[in-house]
């Protein structure tokens, strides 16, 4: 199998030959990782439960992790799963890079669909799985294939909204148009949720929810993955789940039994107690608010509907990358390293991450070197 480098491999060598301007402090943008502590709630509860490293944990997840989950999802969506629709992951990646290989091994010739620009752990479970791939792009709303034999085709399309690098956000209807070509066309349907809940207005809905508006309230092929890295502050923790329909869960389960990805006792305590508690994630939104506040004030953009991207239109962003490095010592994620057939070209892609200080700091630099930019044309 042949993988293509990580975007952040590619930038590094990029960066590599530059001396950056270190009257400036040395920031970085590129990493979607939140870099406000973990709320103490959470890390006293892994603290309290140190002593259950003595244990194996159970690969299906404890009783009470599965139970913190569900009370998210019945609160947040109003949606009441059944125990067997709902499996506890070591943090989404894992499931993004192996369910394609466990649901594609048996087929012939498999084909999948993502987003394009998009986070690379896809392509590479496309690799890995050996599938033809179909792009889609987030900026014209994730339009489905038009024609009947590539919908034909389809085995599994992941979509992912609201989506990472764009911060583009699907309609309702056209998420219950998937669900319905989903069931139409029989393939697998499964939505990447890591980001909402990081909405800046209004409570985004879930592919869940759907499903359940087209009348397919057991879900069948429709699946969801959600994090707590993003919403809590808290990617250490290593805690997603994926829910949905349990025909599917039932065999994913068994194979995951050979992964030995189960996640240790004492990180499955704290991340109870974090899927539980919804105050400390409104507490982060607002962070994230204040900082496009800034970035509207500064860079005079609109504020997406959701997650802490900025997706900046540069022209040629590679040698934006470079000379805002050599200039300002601030790194940012060239576009193009996100997408394949020039997608993702001409942008920068911009992780709002910070306290409001380091932030401002951060957009003013940016600011300055693209006004630095028109005066020397």
């Amino acid at each position: 199998m042949k993988f293509e480098d990580y975007p952040f491999e590619k930038l590094e060598k990029l960066l590599r030959d530059i001396e950056p301007d270190t009257r400036y402090e040395a920031m970085s943008l590129t990493i979607g990782e939140p870099q406000f502590e973990t709320p103490d709630f959470i890390v006293e509860e892994l603290k309290r439960y140190a002593s259950e490293m003595n244990r194996y944990p159970k690969t299906a997840g404890e009783s009470y992790l599965k139970d913190a989950m569900r009370s998210y999802i019945r609160e947040r969506f109003d949606i009441e799963l059944e125990s067997e629709e709902l499996i506890p992951l070591f943090g989404t990646r894992e499931l993004l890079f192996n369910f394609p290989q466990f649901l594609l091994h048996d087929r012939e010739n498999p084909s999948m669909a993502f987003p394009n620009p998009f986070y690379q752990i896809y392509e590479g479970a496309a690799i890995a799985a050996g599938a033809k791939v179909h792009y889609l792009n987030p900026e014209d709303g994730f339009a489905a294939p038009t024609d009947e034999a590539t919908l034909r085709e389809l085995d599994l399309v992941i979509i992912n909204t609201p989506n990472n690098p764009t911060a583009s956000v699907m309609e309702f209807e056209d998420m219950k148009e998937w669900v319905r070509l989903a069931l139409e066309y029989d393939f697998v349907l499964l939505n990447d949720e890591c980001y909402i809940e990081l909405y800046l207005q209004e409570p985004l809905p879930s592919i869940l929810e759907a499903s359940i508006a087209l009348g397919n309230s057991r879900f069948k092929n429709v699946l969801c993955a959600n994090s707590l890295s993003k919403r809590s502050s808290a990617p250490g923790l290593r805690s997603g789940f994926i829910a949905g329909d349990a025909d599917i869960l039932k065999s994913y389960l068994r194979y995951r039994t050979y992964l030995g990805c189960a996640s240790p006792l004492p990180l499955q305590r704290a991340a109870a107690a974090a899927w539980r508690e919804q105050e400390h994630v409104e507490t982060f939104r607002e962070r994230y608010r204040k900082n496009f506040r800034l970035a509207r004030e500064i860079l005079g953009i609109e504020p997406p509907k959701a997650t802490f991207y900025i997706w900046l239109p540069v022209g040629d962003e590679l040698d934006f990358t470079r000379e805002l490095y050599r200039k300002f010592n601030l790194k940012v994620l060239p576009g193009s390293y996100l997408g394949r057939e020039g997608a993702g070209r001409g942008y920068v892609r911009l992780a709002l991450v910070y306290a409001q200080e380091p932030m401002r700091d951060a957009l003013e630099r940016v600011a300055n070197f693209m006004n630095s930019q028109k005066h020397s044309v």
